[in-house]
């Protein structure tokens, strides 16, 4: 049973790279930039968390996860807003390269600030679910799944389902992929690119908040540079799915987590060299392991595995 206590760990690690990867996923989509402020965002949603538990506990609110994970997407979703105004939406019509330089320059920023007005330290993450396991599959099946993987996993899919739900049956959703298909031609049509723009960094940024609470819930702790290894993780995650395809990040997201889990759980040492074992396999590798898959497929499949090739019109 370990392998499988090993999968379940790695579902509910890949739930949250996935819910994080939507969101570049759907800024690239629609306006065609990989936002490298995405994981920073996500650290925005962990410190939000935090504070607003610690302001819930003094004035006597539960500290609950259903009341302080919206209010984590709802400040991240107003972030998404301004930064996409503030330093995006004047580079509009610039070379896709100042947008992409701006970006990790608000990357940078956040964190700058972060470490500044927060410091460098790790600061301990609330317990906002039961952190009980579920003994019942023990006694049963040989593995045990955490009351709080359950709800993150189970959270995580719901917020996938209602994002695949308005992407496809929504005014604002048709909207979405209609810039995305073309945006001059949606323009003309009568349909207004800059407030789906918006909408768009608005819902990307909210799912980074939900991301944020989550990873600091399952890692017990957060910092300023936190937004760095999810981030990167789920921009991998997204572009191994095919980037601009929501069901490809989510599938992306999974594969990620379940193979970091896997690779972590093994440990094969062939030989001593150089006075140290040679392992082939293990946690010093999970790191490595997201581009070697990311190589992989890109070779094999430069769109993605759900992407689809658009030769360029000249």
């Amino acid at each position: 049973m370990f392998w499988l206590q090993q999968l379940t760990n790695g579902l509910s690690l890949g739930a949250i790279i996935a819910l994080i990867a939507l969101g570049y996923t759907m800024v690239y989509g629609v306006l065609k930039l990989i936002n490298f402020a995405h994981g920073d965002i996500l650290m925005v949603g962990a410190f939000v968390a935090i504070y607003a538990a610690m302001w819930a506990a003094h004035y006597g609110i539960p500290v609950w996860f259903p009341l302080i994970m919206p209010v984590s997407m709802a400040f991240c979703a107003a972030l998404g807003v301004a930064i996409e105004f503030v330093a995006y939406r004047p580079l509009r019509n610039a070379p896709r390269l100042a947008s992409l330089i701006t970006a990790i320059g608000v990357s940078l920023f956040l964190e700058s600030v972060g470490q500044w007005k927060l410091g460098a330290g790790r600061h301990a993450f609330p317990a906002l679910l039961s952190d009980h396991r579920i003994e019942a599959l023990a006694e049963r099946y040989g593995f045990y799944v955490y009351v709080s993987d359950l709800v993150i996993f189970a959270s995580t899919l719901l917020l996938l389902v209602a994002l695949q739900a308005i992407v496809k049956f929504t005014r604002f959703g048709k909207a979405m992929r209609a810039v995305s298909q073309d945006p001059e031609a949606a323009r003309l049509m009568g349909v207004d690119v800059n407030r789906v723009i918006t909408g768009t960094f608005a819902l990307g940024s909210a799912l980074a908040g939900a991301g944020g609470v989550m990873w600091g819930m399952k890692f017990g702790a957060a910092d300023p540079l936190m937004g760095m290894d999810p981030g990167l993780k789920a921009f991998v995650a997204a572009v191994v799915g095919g980037i601009g395809n929501v069901p490809g990040a989510m599938v992306g997201g999974f594969i990620m987590g379940v193979a970091e889990t896997l690779v972590a759980a093994c440990s094969i040492p062939i030989g001593r060299m150089w006075g140290s074992d040679l392992v082939i396999v293990g946690s010093n590798y999970r790191q490595a392991l997201g581009f070697l898959i990311l190589i992989l497929v890109l070779l094999l499949r430069p769109s993605g595995l759900f992407g689809r090739h658009e030769p360029e019109k000249v």
